[in-house]
């Protein structure tokens, strides 16, 4: 059985729930599915003005732990078409296990939500799938299997890099079931292709 972890960072919750979606998928698939959730740097008092989502039940991941996997599926919300900088510090901490090639060969993917329609969506699975990349990880994204994510008859989010959604400026949107659906076919691909890697 293939061990999936689901490691994400979310403000607001929209990337929350799209990771809870993926484990849905991979597990669907059969395979054993951690979600964990990578630690704020935002200073407590910030972020409670801020409104952030603190009571998030995912347990905080140790770098050490993604050797423990056999596939990654990494989501957060965009930063100016890039990468959180939560995320960002969680992945500069892993230099020895690039060093000593931990996550060679293991399964990649990435997943992201951002305000608008055009807000960096397909740059900020990017900035993902490169970190994933130089640890060696092989990627698997959201091809058009997902056909949804081809609708021009309403808003969705999805990309041929990994699901994503679309949270509106003031974060009212919530990802829609189409969203939802992209991830866990995502999720389903990722645990279906560790499986056939590592059994």
């Amino acid at each position: 059985m293939a061990k999936v972890l689901v490691l994400y960072y979310s403000s607001y919750g929209h990337i929350e729930t799209i990771a809870h979606a993926i484990a849905e998928g991979a597990r669907a698939a059969g395979a054993m599915v951690d979600v964990k959730r990578v630690p704020e740097t935002v200073p407590e008092e910030i972020a409670r003005k801020a409104h952030f989502k603190l009571d998030q039940p995912a347990p905080i991941a140790a770098v050490a732990d993604l050797a423990d996997y056999d596939a990654i599926v990494v989501g957060t919300g965009t930063r100016f078409g890039r990468m959180s900088s939560q995320m960002a510090a969680f992945f500069d901490q892993a230099g020895g296990l690039w060093a000593r090639g931990a996550l060679n060969g293991k399964v990649g993917g990435a997943f992201t939500s951002t305000a608008t329609q055009h807000g960096g969506q397909e740059t900020t699975l990017f900035s993902i799938i490169t970190n994933l990349m130089h640890f060696g990880m092989t990627i698997v994204g959201l091809p058009y299997s997902h056909q949804g994510q081809m609708s021009v008859d309403e808003i969705v989010g999805g990309a041929p890099y990994g699901a994503t959604t679309i949270a509106a400026g003031d974060g009212s949107r919530q990802p829609t079931e189409i969203d939802l659906s992209g991830a866990r076919h995502q999720g389903e691909l990722i645990a279906r292709t560790a499986t056939k890697l590592f059994g």
